[in-house]
């Protein structure tokens, strides 16, 4: 593949994974709408695992503390912060892997993939619901607020983001906000929900990689993913220092108006 559409692919992952636009939606659209070769799978996963090490790298701290947990975790103790934050990322982990293999077994996942009228209903319909979330949900927690009832409720809303044009992060910070986390808490949760996530689509591709062994896939997608990495990594900072001042409205009039573009197209 081109190192042009490479990193076309790269940034546009990079600057849409963290905000609620639906990164994948877009990486689906793009061969669509551009004539370009679809990137496949393989490449869309290598570009997520490339934001994966930004959002590891902005939220050190907390990444730090509960890996430094999961021994206990894992001899039952949750008596400390790091302990009981990596349990709650594997809780919240759980739905979206069990609905993503079902979908994968099933072939649901590529007949999802191929429509542009699903993916412009969903940019409209939770882009629609991310508004009223955040302009009716209370803002009186935070994230160290994080319990195991709301793990598991931000769990099953993660794994909607399975249907294209939803928006992993998008949909996460709907949940939360409606559970009445402010919106900073919101967002974080969401990065840190996507770490676990990533990593198991990961492993996912790396098991179909080394049963097909093709090298030349295998080297497109790490440029892409250092590729994206640095555009992610820009655009989470970025959308870290706007939430203190902006609400997600502005998100959600883009998500309006290409749904309802897509639609004229799908449809016409």
């Amino acid at each position: 593949m081109a190192s042009f559409h490479l990193l076309l692919i790269a940034i546009l992952q990079g600057l849409t994974e963290f905000l609620p636009v639906s990164s994948s939606g877009h990486l689906i659209l793009l061969p669509k709408l551009t004539g370009l070769e679809d990137q496949g799978q393989a490449i869309d996963i290598a570009v997520h695992i490339g934001t994966l090490g930004a959002v590891v790298l902005y939220f050190w701290r907390d990444v730090r503390m509960a890996v430094g947990g999961v021994p206990r975790m894992i001899y039952g103790k949750l008596d400390t912060p790091g302990a009981n934050l990596a349990f709650l990322l594997m809780i919240a982990t759980g739905p979206v892997i069990l609905v993503g293999l079902a979908l994968k077994l099933t072939g649901l996942s590529d007949v999802m993939r191929g429509s542009v009228a699903l993916i412009g209903w969903t940019m409209l319909g939770f882009g629609g619901l991310l508004w009223w979330c955040d302009r009716t949900g209370p803002t009186e927690k935070t994230a160290e607020n994080w319990s195991l009832r709301h793990a598991i409720i931000l769990g099953l809303w993660q794994a909607l983001a399975l249907i294209p044009g939803t928006s992993r992060s998008g949909i996460c910070i709907t949940g939360a906000r409606r559970l009445g986390y402010g919106r900073e808490g919101a967002a974080k949760l969401s990065m840190l929900m996507s770490i676990p996530t990533i990593i198991a689509s990961g492993v996912l591709l790396s098991a179909e990689m080394a049963t097909t062994a093709d090298y030349a896939i295998v080297k497109d997608a790490a440029l892409a993913a250092v590729f994206a990495f640095i555009a992610a990594l820009g655009a989470l900072v970025l959308m870290m220092r706007l939430l203190k001042t902006v609400s997600f409205t502005p998100y959600v009039i883009y998500r309006v108006v290409l749904g309802l573009g897509l639609l004229v197209w799908a449809y016409t």
